[in-house]
C-alpha cells in the first residue's frame, strides 16, 4: 500500500526533466523581453518629453525621499538669461553644438583609463549625458551608469533639439543642496529672477556645477571665483559655440 502511494506521489515529479540548457534559454528569453520593454519605454518617455516638461527627476526624487526640503520650479528657456546658457556651455561642454549628444573623443579617453585600471570613470560627460543622468539615472560614478548614459543621450539628441536639451538641463540640474533648476538657483543665490542674471552671476553658477554642495555660487570661495573669472572670459567670444541654442 505504501509503495503504491509512493509511486503515485513520485509520478508527477518524475515527468519533469530539469535541463540547464532550457533554463538558460528561459533566462535569455525573459531578459531579452525586459530589455526590449525598457528600450520601448525609454523611447516613449523621451519622445513625450520633447513636448511635455518633466515634473521631476530621479535626483529630485532621491533628495525628497531622504527628507530634504526641495526647491524647484520650471521656467521656459525664454525666461532664462542667455548669459547662463553661454556660461554653462563654455564651462561644461564646449563642443555642445557640434556633437551628437556624445563626445566620442572624451569617451575614448575614459575607456583607455578604464583599461589601465582606473577605479572610477573620468568625466567625459556632455550636457546631454548629464541631462540623462539627472533625469533618469543616479549620481554615483560607475561604469554601469556611464554605459546607460550613452544610449539615453543618443536617443535624446535624436528626438530633442539642442535648445530643448539645454532647457531641460537648466531646469533639473542641482545648484545647492535641494535647489534644482535655474529659477530656484537665481532666487537662492542672488535673490533675482533667472532672466535677470548678469554675466558674472551666470559664470559663478556654472563654476559651481561640478560640485554644488561644496561650491557656493552666491558666496564663492577663492577657487570658485577663479574658475568663474575664466568662464566669464570665455563667454565674451562664445557665439560660435552657443548658436545652436541662442538663435
Amino acid at each position: 500500500m505504501f509503495a503504491k502511494s509512493y509511486k503515485i506521489l513520485k509520478a508527477p515529479f518524475s515527468k519533469v526533466h530539469f535541463s540547464p540548457k532550457s533554463f538558460l534559454s528561459f533566462v535569455w528569453y525573459l531578459s531579452s523581453r525586459i530589455m526590449v520593454g525598457a528600450i520601448v519605454a525609454s523611447l516613449l518617455t523621451i519622445f513625450t518629453l520633447r513636448y511635455v516638461n518633466p515634473p521631476t527627476s530621479t535626483e529630485m526624487l532621491r533628495y525628497k525621499l531622504s527628507g530634504g526640503f526641495l526647491r524647484h520650479e520650471w521656467v521656459d528657456i525664454e525666461k532664462i538669461s542667455p548669459q547662463l546658457v553661454r556660461a554653462v556651455i563654455m564651462s561644461e561642454d564646449g563642443q555642445y553644438c557640434r556633437h551628437n549628444g556624445i563626445d566620442w573623443r572624451q569617451v575614448e579617453k575614459a575607456w583607455e583609463e578604464a583599461l589601465e585600471g582606473a577605479k572610477k570613470p573620468r568625466g567625459a560627460s556632455t550636457i546631454t549625458m548629464q541631462t540623462a543622468k539627472n533625469l533618469f539615472l543616479w549620481s554615483d560614478r560607475s561604469y554601469i551608469r556611464k554605459a546607460l548614459e550613452l544610449p539615453l543621450a543618443y536617443m535624446m539628441n535624436m528626438m530633442w533639439s539642442k535648445r530643448r536639451q539645454m532647457e531641460i538641463y537648466l531646469n533639473i540640474v542641482e545648484w545647492a543642496p535641494g535647489v534644482y533648476g535655474a529659477k530656484a538657483a537665481a532666487l537662492h543665490h542672488f535673490k533675482r529672477k533667472p532672466q535677470q542674471l548678469t554675466a558674472l552671476q551666470a559664470a559663478r553658477l556654472a563654476a559651481a556645477l561640478p560640485n554644488p554642495i561644496v561650491r557656493r555660487a552666491g558666496r564663492p570661495g577663492p577657487y570658485t571665483r577663479k574658475i568663474a573669472a575664466i568662464i566669464k572670459k570665455r563667454m565674451v567670444n562664445s557665439s560660435p559655440w552657443v548658436k545652436c541654442v541662442l538663435h
